[in-house]
């Protein structure tokens, strides 16, 4: 059997588990007559969304299973958010660091044992640093521990329909039971627009202030698009370079993922290339 057979046997594997087990899942995707593109590689993925009707534009292998690395970032802010939705916390709450927060790989921001960072600091941490350390004290702080956080994170994912999507940790750091399609990458996109309008603001963001010092971020598409207010970027050596882009322009949105880019400049070509191409033909809300 080849790899992309082995694949969607996986992911048809993954839908009937999660049908099996009563998980509640929203509306997925619709699909308006895409044109389907073969992969570059085995980690290449991409699909283009209307952010308004979620009427998929374009997708190529976006139903396989793909290594979100810190795409990943995206579920844990999408939990914060509905922290501070729920007063749970709030943007000067504290949160204590600990020591296995402290011993995350990079990129982190160089937390050290028995600090504490706000709120508001950690979301932009991990918005333009991407920061390991801090996707884990936000985790043990609202799941009890990681392991937890991730549990939660995933039941969150099949609540909101991603079919294909399982997390093991907060961060995207390699673990070989987290990965995703581009297809749920898309929707969690989506999601995270239309649950938290309010909080949507952060991933704009191009750098902040942390202890006096000016930290700028990686997401280079956002200065290269009309319109582009978002959201994640994601590199770990098994998955190469991944991007979820979300536009809003004059009255319409899109979101279009890449996953699997060999470099984070190819990867940043090709999305600002899908974008111009279709969104020209994403429905204006006015």
């Amino acid at each position: 059997m080849s790899f992309y057979s082995f694949s969607k046997v996986v992911v048809l594997i993954g839908v009937i588990l999660g049908t099996a087990s009563g998980c509640t899942t929203a509306a997925t995707l619709s699909t308006v007559a895409p044109t389907t593109v073969a992969p570059v590689s085995e980690k290449s993925a991409s699909i283009v969304v209307d952010g308004s009707t979620g009427a998929v534009l374009y997708q190529a292998s976006a139903d396989l299973p793909r290594v979100p690395a810190s795409l990943t970032k995206m579920m844990t802010l999408y939990l914060t958010f509905e922290a501070l939705k729920s007063g749970r916390i709030t943007k000067t709450t504290l949160l204590p660091v600990s020591a296995h927060a402290a011993s995350q790989a990079p990129s982190k921001l160089g937390l050290k044992p028995g600090q504490t960072i706000d709120v508001d600091t950690a979301i932009k941490a991990i918005v333009v640093k991407s920061a390991n350390d801090v996707a884990v004290v936000l985790a043990e702080y609202l799941g009890g521990t990681e392991d937890q956080f991730a549990a939660q994170m995933t039941a969150k994912a099949r609540q909101l329909g991603m079919r294909g999507t399982n997390f093991h940790n907060a961060s995207g750091l390699p673990d070989p039971q987290q990965i995703t399609t581009a297809r749920d990458m898309a929707l969690l996109g989506m999601s995270l627009r239309k649950h938290y309008p309010g909080q949507y603001y952060y991933f704009v963001t191009q750098d902040f202030v942390y202890n006096g010092k000016l930290i700028r971020g990686h997401n280079r598409v956002l200065a290269q698009l009309n319109g582009a207010d978002g959201i994640k970027t994601g590199y770990v050596r098994a998955s190469g370079f991944n991007i979820v882009t979300s536009i809003s322009d004059n009255g319409r949105q899109l979101v279009a993922v890449v996953m699997g880019g060999e470099t984070a400049r190819s990867r940043d070509a090709q999305v600002v290339s899908l974008v111009n191409a279709y969104l020209p033909q994403v429905a204006s809300r006015f």
